[in-house]
């Protein structure tokens, strides 16, 4: 059986659009107020930024994605590049893997929370 590109962007498509729906769910349970305030349309709009954002640093698993998005959601939807400390983060390419990038950035985010 040979799976042709348009089928393969078909399954791409929908399991992207899948894990959006994730996402929305996760976010209106994590984030109710914030969620509230940008309606459906505005959660799916960041949700998507997030997506793209993530990507341009390399991130792209998804629970990586959601990490990012969720930080989104604490420190603004460009804070990846609007505070030094995460950009110097997401940057450093001594650590190679994204994931561990990402799990570093969210570690370094709750001590900023806590401190």
């Amino acid at each position: 059986m040979v799976i042709r590109d348009e089928q393969m962007s078909t399954f791409t498509n929908e399991a992207a659009e899948d894990f959006k729906s994730r996402m929305v769910i996760h976010l209106k349970k994590c984030f109710p107020k914030e969620c509230e305030a940008l309606k459906e349309a505005g959660v799916r709009r960041l949700i998507q930024h997030g997506i793209d954002q993530a990507s341009g640093h390399e991130v792209v698993a998804e629970r990586d994605v959601c990490k990012f998005i969720d930080l989104m959601m604490v420190f603004g939807r460009d804070f990846d590049t609007e505070l030094a400390w995460a950009s110097q983060i997401l940057k450093d390419r001594v650590v190679r893997s994204a994931t561990a990038r990402v799990d570093r950035l969210f570690m370094t985010a709750k001590e900023k929370q806590a401190g």
